[in-house]
């Protein structure tokens, strides 16, 4: 497991072990991903809320609830791609920071 500490610049620094690297098609997927922005995720996530309700108000209540479960999965996709964009696939970049704005 990766060895972190907290140091005076209030931020986390890693120590790297190999033993623990990314496979190939994992570090294959995050660098696709990496490449979406971030708020992609929130607009599909809120997009999925939006349609849920117009199905709910039509009286399609199955299809409502299917869809409005897709919500809490984007916003999970959304935070897993901002994780890899800030340390890596596999934590091995130093802890390089990305814009908010991504």
């Amino acid at each position: 497991m990766e060895n972190q500490t907290y140091n005076s610049t209030s931020e986390y620094t890693s120590e790297y072990n190999p033993e623990h690297r990314e496979g190939p098609v994992a570090r294959s997927i995050e660098q696709q991903t990496a490449k979406l922005p971030s708020d992609l995720f929130l607009w599909a996530a809120l997009g999925s809320v939006g349609l849920s309700l117009g199905l709910q108000i039509a009286g399609r209540k199955e299809q409502s609830n299917f869809i409005g479960h897709w919500a809490p999965t984007f916003l999970m996709l959304g935070m897993y791609n901002k994780l890899v964009k800030l340390h890596g696939s596999d934590g091995t970049n130093g802890g390089g920071h990305a814009s908010m704005n991504e």
